[in-house]
């Protein structure tokens, strides 16, 4: 990241000194690198940087709490596709590869859930 990048991206009310933009530009270099060009996780890991450099107390736990509020929507979602292959697949209206791909898993991962 270039240094009239990380100034666009912070804008003018950043509350940064000097030093931490420094800081978070050095940042920036190695959150490129760490997360190969996955400009969603750059984009977070740039975030989390800009917050504990302003001395977030929270970032950790907000973090943490995002986690794991998307494992409980992951488990719920997972409990509904697996209700839904139970109907589908057995009642005939789909098939195993064929809800699979629509569920995005493989088809061993629908058969597991049809217990196969």
């Amino acid at each position: 990241m270039q240094r009239h990048e990380l100034d666009a991206w912070l804008g003018t009310d950043h509350g940064l000194t000097a030093e931490q933009i420094d800081e978070l530009l050095a940042q920036a270099d190695e959150i490129e690198e760490r997360h190969d060009g996955d400009q969603d996780e750059m984009r977070e890991a740039l975030i989390t940087a800009h917050r504990v450099l302003l001395g977030d107390s929270d970032v950790v736990a907000d973090l943490a709490k995002r986690r794991t509020d998307a494992r409980a929507a992951e488990a719920q979602a997972v409990a509904g596709l697996r209700q839904a292959a139970a109907m589908l697949i057995n009642g005939g209206a789909a098939t195993e590869s064929g809800f699979a791909r629509q569920a995005g898993v493989d088809r061993m991962t629908v058969r597991k859930w049809l217990g196969k």
